[in-house]
């Protein structure tokens, strides 16, 4: 049987087709109003066809409303006309209910779909340069795109993580020299370590590992030899301790693609030339300019510089040329949201490639302030004075980092306090989600004391569930897989937490106003079988997030 979203969507497109007039096509909107009194839901569909039909709303919906009601479904108890031609619509709390087998049977599979069969989409995010450890934006990032791409799985996508190594460059030159100049200080001798050098006890402590391997052979070569081994060195070093926090963050990557290796294989030079015969590039003040402002840029970018050097942006050309020759359907940015300014100039350089620009979509990942009781932390990348991810998760753990780093929208701020973070309290907002679920894997417990036999394979008597926070509860477990499919089309991870928060409050507030083990055995029966429900949904949530759902806390 069809969820009743999926019912009334399919009754309304009916309804809405009896009136359109030939050749337009309108997919009727379904919402859940603010406020009970307006139904279980309501659609504005009404008012969207007003300009097809050149009719008062109110008269549509009056149409629409008796059309629906010679129809006779049985999951509906009335629908009401509001306003200016709202529609609203009551379901019966039975019909509800009847989404609980469903949800039941599905177990692991519920809220999973095939709306993205056969397209393929790759996430490249975190990308963060081997010059330093991960810092707790980096982190951000990590959970947005791992749980992003997991959603995306869920709906049938074929997804590709990959992460994007910044690995040569002016950035990897400074990591040499920083390395060079502290293991030289390990040496005894004495340095000038400039402003714009990466100062963290990292870097120290790389310098330190690097005497122990190599000696003091470094101090008998070219300087220039000895920064290159040393940027190498630290590079290495580095990236395979951000792997390392990465796996113990939950989040993995199908492949791990070297800047270096498309200036290595010429293709830098190729997206060059392949522009230059479109048409796409000019010599000015002995540089090569790439014509952006001919695709709404605010201004035309340098491609290779005067000094013949090419510039980041090439590489960023050839390395998104690359991906689209994979055959991706849909490539998926997430950047830092100081890099809005160059959303617009790649758009146009995917398609002076000669593709559709809405096959890159870029999300943008705000910072996030992090809080010590509700004090900010000063932070300071390039001075060291930063705050890890490894440091993050080690005092709150990977459950409430992945979990707080999902609570807001990605190009929104967010504030990270460490000490709410630990907290066992409703101020958590994984602890109160986690709890949820530990709190229903009790009640079982407590059932299998009290010699209950609860069997999941029995569908109890539905037709108990008729208590107003019951409906409530069943309504938001049939609104789950149409949030992994909202948060799935719109890239938008936070609508799961945003979900969870709703079911988890619905379900606290029904357990302090109900018992579920009561003297009614059917009545036991029936809430159990909402309980199995509900906790088949907060841990599918949960997963999407790559957040567990502990049994006991």
């Amino acid at each position: 049987m069809a969820l009743i979203r999926d019912r009334l969507t399919e009754l309304l497109t009916k309804s809405v087709m009896e009136l359109l007039p030939p050749g337009i096509q309108l997919e009727p909107e379904i919402e859940i109003p603010a406020q009970k009194e307006h139904g279980h839901y309501a659609t504005n569909v009404a008012m969207m066809l007003a300009r097809h039909l050149r009719k008062n709303p109110r008269a549509i919906a009056e149409e629409i409303t008796a059309h629906i009601n010679t129809s006779e479904p049985d999951f509906l108890e009335k629908v009401e006309i509001a306003g200016p031609g709202f529609i609203n619509f009551f379901v019966k709390p039975q019909a509800f209910a009847e989404t609980l087998p469903e949800i039941i049977e599905a177990g692991f599979d519920y809220g999973r779909s095939d709306m993205g069969k056969g397209t393929r989409i790759q996430v490249e995010f975190v990308s963060a340069n081997p010059t330093g450890p991960l810092h707790i934006g980096h982190g951000r990032g990590a959970a947005v795109g791992d749980s992003l791409a997991r959603i995306l799985q869920a709906c049938g996508y074929e997804v590709e993580r990959e992460y994007y190594i910044n690995d040569t460059g002016k950035q990897m030159e400074i990591l040499g020299r920083s390395l060079y100049l502290r293991y030289l200080e390990l040496l005894g001798k004495d340095v000038n370590f400039p402003d714009d050098h990466y100062k963290g006890s990292y870097m120290i402590d790389l310098a330190r590992q690097l005497l122990d391997e190599k000696g003091r052979s470094l101090e008998e070569l070219p300087e220039e030899k000895a920064i290159n081994i040393c940027a190498e060195y630290a590079g290495n070093k580095i990236l395979q301790d951000i792997k390392n926090d990465l796996a113990e963050f939950r989040v993995f990557f199908d492949r791990w693609f070297s800047e270096k290796s498309i200036h290595d294989s010429g293709e830098v030079k190729e997206t060059i030339e392949f522009l230059k015969q479109r048409g796409f590039l000019y010599e000015k003040e002995g540089a090569t300019w790439f014509k952006s402002t001919a695709f709404s840029d605010e201004k035309d970018r340098v491609v290779v510089r005067s000094n013949g050097a090419t510039t980041y942006f090439a590489a960023d050309i050839a390395y998104h040329w690359n991906k689209l020759k994979r055959g991706f359907d849909t490539i998926i940015d997430i950047w830092g949201a100081d890099h809005h300014g160059y959303v617009p100039r790649m758009k146009a350089a995917v398609k002076a490639l000669g593709y559709n620009p809405e096959q890159l979509q870029v999300i943008l990942v705000q910072l996030v302030n992090l809080l010590r009781a509700g004090e900010q932390i000063a932070m300071s990348t390039r001075a060291g004075k930063f705050v890890t991810l490894r440091e993050v998760m080690d005092e709150v753990g990977v459950d409430a980092a992945r979990y707080i780093f999902l609570t807001r929208r990605s190009d929104s701020h967010l504030d990270f306090d460490l000490e709410v973070a630990k907290q066992q309290s409703n101020e958590n907002p994984v602890y109160y989600v986690q709890y949820a679920h530990a709190r229903l894997c009790s009640i079982f417990e407590v059932a299998r004391e009290r010699g209950i036999n609860f069997d999941e394979r029995n569908i109890p008597e539905l037709g108990l569930l008729d208590q107003p926070q019951e409906t409530t509860l069943i309504q938001l477990l049939g609104e789950f897989p149409y949030v992994v499919q909202s948060s799935a089309k719109f890239l938008e991870p936070h609508r799961i937490s945003y979900y969870l928060h709703d079911l988890v409050s619905s379900f606290h507030s029904y357990y302090n106003h109900h018992r579920i083990i009561g003297e009614n055995p059917l009545l036991t029966h029936a809430r159990l079988y909402l309980a199995r429900a509900l906790q088949i949904v907060i841990k599918n949530a949960l997963d999407l997030l790559g957040v567990s759902a502990p049994e006991k806390m």
